[in-house]
């Protein structure tokens, strides 16, 4: 099932060859970088691993670059096409979607910025992560250097200090070119997602990594560290709910793979999830009219309830990877009760 899924997704979205004009996404596009991944994984075929680096130089050079009805041209960055080769993400990289970005001297309007262009932050994160699987996967470091560069890129322009109390906060939005917000609040999970994906693609490195190459990232991760600091990461969001689940079992992962020892973040996170399951159990969300409910966001919860499976399975399996292991796993049981969740 999964592989015609995405070897469909591969014609109608232009990966093939065929003549189809490529339509990339960013967002779909950094799941389907993972997916085709583990087809490899999984099968040994290197048609999947073909289509999976095809896939990334797509998404470098469609949505790196400027929209074909943008008067201006070549890599967002503004790097000559020379450097914007070896430097495809140093500019960051376009939402996908339809709709033109709202130019300076258009109004706000809450309802047309949804299918507008731009940047949004936990776009280019879901990308690092899959610029960094392919790294991993590949054994080429450049894919992870790649993901450093977007990374620094994205912290230096989402993120700033506000001019009372010098607090950091971060943009939600922003233009193609960085240069403006498009949405100046700040998305819940944003901080989250930054200091977990800056710390993975600066701690979780394929073999043969330099240190040459490796530019750093220690005082972005502590920055993201700051805005984290106090937050409450409760949320009856479905969609954001998926993200935290799945947070938990890359943190895990982390901890067991990548020397991040974050015991206390992965137990928030876990009981952060159980508190928004709750609400949208109560709320009888998954029961609603369809007309009410978006597809998309509740397959989001039910990835990370996919997620919490994986983590309660390598508890029990490797119990002694968890410093933590007697306090976590009365908590990943709780999850049980919400596996029905899955099949609404």
């Amino acid at each position: 099932m999964i592989k015609q899924l995405m070897l469909e997704f591969a014609q109608r979205t232009g990966l093939l060859n065929d003549g189809t004009t490529p339509k990339r996404y960013l967002w779909t596009d950094a799941f389907a970088v993972c997916n085709f991944l583990q087809l490899y994984k999984d099968t040994g075929q290197q048609k999947y691993l073909d289509l999976t680096l095809r896939l990334v130089d797509q998404v470098h050079h469609v949505l790196g670059r400027h929209r074909d009805d943008d008067s201006r041209k070549g890599w967002i960055s503004g790097l000559n096409d020379q450097e914007g080769e070896r430097h495809p993400t140093i500019g960051g990289l376009r939402i996908g979607k339809k709709m033109d970005e709202r130019q300076a001297d258009e109004p706000y309007d809450d309802s047309l910025e949804w299918d507008r262009d731009g940047q949004y932050f936990h776009y280019l994160t879901k990308w690092m992560h899959a610029l960094n699987r392919v790294s991993r996967v590949t054994d080429k470091p450049i894919y992870n250097q790649w993901a450093m560069e977007l990374a620094k890129t994205a912290h230096t322009h989402f993120v700033y200090t506000t001019s009372f109390g010098g607090q950091k906060q971060m943009y939600w939005k922003m233009s193609i070119d960085l240069s403006r917000p498009l949405v100046a609040s700040m998305g819940q999970h944003d901080p989250l997602d930054g200091f977990i994906t800056f710390s993975q693609i600066q701690k979780c490195l394929p073999a043969g990594y330099s240190k040459e190459m490796n530019t750093g990232l220690q005082n972005e991760i502590n920055e993201m560290a700051e805005l984290c600091a106090g937050r409450s990461w409760v949320t009856d969001d479905v969609l954001g709910l998926g993200g935290l689940m799945c947070d938990a079992w890359k943190v895990a992962q982390m901890m067991i793979h990548c020397t991040f020892n974050q015991p206390e973040l992965l137990t928030n996170l876990l009981e952060t999830s159980i508190v928004g399951l709750q609400i949208v159990v109560r709320r009888d969300e998954l029961h609603w009219p369809a007309k009410y409910r978006l597809p998309f966001r509740e397959f989001g919860l039910s990835i990370g309830l996919k997620a919490i499976q994986r983590l309660q399975q390598s508890l029990t399996t490797q119990p002694e990877q968890y410093p933590n292991q007697t306090k976590l796993s009365p908590i990943v049981e709780a999850f049980v009760d919400f596996h029905p969740l899955e099949e609404n």
